[in-house]
């Protein structure tokens, strides 16, 4: 007999189970929960903090590396740079879809 009992129970909570989720649902469609204010406050200073910590760090960025690109280049002890416009130009690249060309032999 337990054996029976043990059996129906299943049965019997599967029921159970589905006609309290068809009762909650019906109970949350006719009362529902007001918006709550602080989700949509809690992005914006999420958003806020996260922009100011951005801000930081290229602030920080700009700090450190800005005189690299401000100040001019400043000619060495051997003179100016030379301008190597005089050597023969080669295409930088290959048009798409042809093998490029071997590298020239360099004999050290």
């Amino acid at each position: 007999m337990g054996d029976v009992l043990l059996a129906l129970s299943i049965p019997v909570l599967v029921f159970g189970g589905g006609i309290y989720a068809a009762c909650d649902c019906w109970w949350r469609r006719r009362h529902p929960a007001p918006p709550s204010p602080y989700t949509h406050r809690a992005a914006r200073l999420a958003e806020q903090d996260m922009l100011l910590l951005a801000e930081g760090i290229v602030d920080d960025a700009y700090a450190a590396l800005g005189p690299l690109y401000d100040a001019p280049p400043a000619p060495g002890p051997y003179g100016p740079p030379t301008v190597l416009s005089s050597l023969p130009s080669r295409p930088a690249s290959t048009p798409d879809r042809a093998p490029s060309p071997p590298a020239a032999v360099q004999k050290p």
